[in-house]
């Protein structure tokens, strides 16, 4: 499936199906090949470190991804649509981020909302494309809504599963994650001193912008 880049500026890549597949370690949710991007300036996702970065929680707003944009990657339409849950502190510190991955299983069990959090299904040619943890309270299109490519449906946010602020996407073969399968997902995009990647996945810790 190709499909644009659903942002504006500069995201680094995370979980690329170009350096495993399945990209998240597992098949369930449909996420074989699904894919993280993690806004950046100048290869950093926040402008400050302090104590709270190595030690703590930190506000999800400190960091570049919160609250930019979210665009739809191709033509297509609504089928499903989730908002209302809250943005969680962020967590980069080695400490908070083993406390974090301790209940992962519940989160696992509380259904799309506790994993995606909130997020927008598109139908689109060649199957489904997901969008998830987005900011609460920004999603911009209704379920049975037409968009085109380039279309903002919401605002990067932290909810769900999700440990800072960053976008993740993934295609699937049906509308339900937890019935489909994963689709591979391709992008024309731009990669620094190679210029446009006219169809192609983005590397491991790539950073990509719009082609």
């Amino acid at each position: 499936m190709l499909l644009a880049l659903p942002f504006r500026g500069t995201w680094r890549v995370r979980n690329s199906p170009a350096r495993r597949v399945p990209s998240h370690g597992t098949h369930l949710f449909a996420t074989t090949y699904a894919m993280d991007f993690i806004a950046v300036r100048e290869g950093r996702t926040a402008p400050t470190r302090d104590w709270r970065t190595l030690l703590a929680t930190e506000p999800p707003d400190r960091f570049f991804a919160f609250g930019l944009p979210i665009l739809a990657p191709a033509a297509g339409t609504v089928v499903a649509v989730h908002d209302g849950e809250p943005d969680h502190e962020a967590r980069r510190s080695p400490l908070t981020l083993a406390g974090y991955a301790l209940t992962q299983a519940l989160r696992a069990r509380g259904g799309a909302a506790a994993i995606a959090g909130n997020h927008v299904i598109l139908a689109v040619a060649g199957g489904y494309v997901v969008l998830a943890h987005l900011r609460a309270g920004s999603v911009r299109v209704r379920v049975g809504s037409p968009v085109v490519a380039g279309q903002q449906v919401g605002d990067c946010g932290n909810s769900g599963n999700s440990t800072q602020p960053h976008l993740h996407i993934q295609a699937m073969d049906g509308s339900d994650p937890f019935a489909a399968r994963g689709l591979p997902m391709e992008f024309r995009y731009r990669v620094a001193g190679r210029g446009v990647i006219e169809r192609g996945v983005p590397g491991e810790a790539e950073v990509v912008e719009p082609g």
